[in-house]
């Protein structure tokens, strides 16, 4: 009997900006105003952000505006008032902004929302699909220590979603730094 070998597929060590976008294009869900994408974690859209009685019902107790002081999104501390924490960023869904300047201050956010006794937190921009998605990226990369390509699979199996490719770079940068460190941990640890 003969037996076939195969020719083994080399195994990609880094993933790219192309190979994150078909993971998104897998996605066979529609978009809708608000989804819970992690326990406790919404992503939703600026109408859903709005509408504080449909957030109360809910139970979001933290609201993170990834399109904050932008047309369209009246949301800030004036508008929420005492019924929820806010917390704001200035935000463009743009080829050239540097939003991981904001990965860590939105991940703390985001981590002390959940925190909090019974603490829901609705992380949105205008549509919900680019900004806010990739600040709850990287809170799941850096609090969650979940690799990026598995953050985006779990995701999405809860809401479409669809980074541009700027910010997905700049999320592929942050999952090499964070596989970076985990190395140097994982050596300080065996000497």
């Amino acid at each position: 009997m003969a037996v076939l070998k195969t020719k083994k597929e080399p195994r990609k060590e880094y993933l790219s900006v192309k190979d994150l976008e078909k993971i998104l294009d897998s996605c066979t869900l529609r978009l809708s105003q608000i989804n819970e994408v992690w326990p406790n974690i919404f992503i939703g859209n600026v109408a859903i952000a709005q509408n504080r009685s449909t957030l109360q019902k809910l139970g979001v107790t933290h609201v993170l505006n990834a399109a904050h002081s932008k047309r369209g999104s009246i949301g800030d501390h004036r508008f929420y008032g005492n019924s929820f924490v806010y917390y704001g960023i200035p935000a463009e869904d743009s080829t050239h902004f540097d939003l991981d300047v904001y990965f860590k201050p939105a991940a703390d956010f985001i981590h002390k929302a959940l925190k909090q006794p019974d603490g829901k937190i609705l992380v949105h921009c205008i549509m919900g699909m680019s900004r806010s998605s990739t600040l709850v990226l990287a809170y799941l990369m850096l609090y969650c220590h979940i690799p990026l390509h598995c953050a985006l699979q779990k995701v999405i199996q809860k809401r479409a979603i669809y980074p541009n490719r700027n910010f997905l770079a700049l999320l592929l940068d942050l999952d090499l730094q964070l596989k970076r460190k985990q190395k140097t941990w994982k050596t300080c640890l065996i000497l």
